[in-house]
């Protein structure tokens, strides 16, 4: 099977999973945002927090030539390391929001 489908089901399961949990305060809904045509996934929050409006990208993942990038990662343990324990090779996984001096793909 090719592992573009391959992570791009692996994107969507994780992020869907993260999508379950609940803040431990405010009234903000955790949405996912798939665009399988341009492959770029997304797990935001929205919602209201002691009077203060809540919105954003918690997660920012595109997929392009067999590899994910994860552009931005706002989880406190990072996405990168469940995405490989759910089958993508660490070679694949490139933490885009590192500079390019950087090592960016995971090891």
């Amino acid at each position: 099977m090719d592992p573009t489908t391959i992570y791009r089901d692996v994107i969507k399961q994780t992020l869907l999973r993260y999508a379950q949990l609940r803040p431990s305060h405010g009234d903000i809904r955790l949405d996912v945002v798939f665009d399988e045509i341009h492959d770029r996934y997304a797990l935001m929050q929205v919602g209201w927090d002691r009077g203060r409006r809540i919105s954003g990208d918690i997660v920012y993942l595109t997929l392009q030539d067999r590899k994910i990038y994860v552009e931005y990662d706002g989880l406190e343990h990072g996405i990168a390391d469940e995405l490989i324990e759910q089958g993508v090779l660490p070679e694949d996984c490139i933490l885009a929001f590192l500079p390019e001096s950087a090592s960016t793909a995971i090891s």
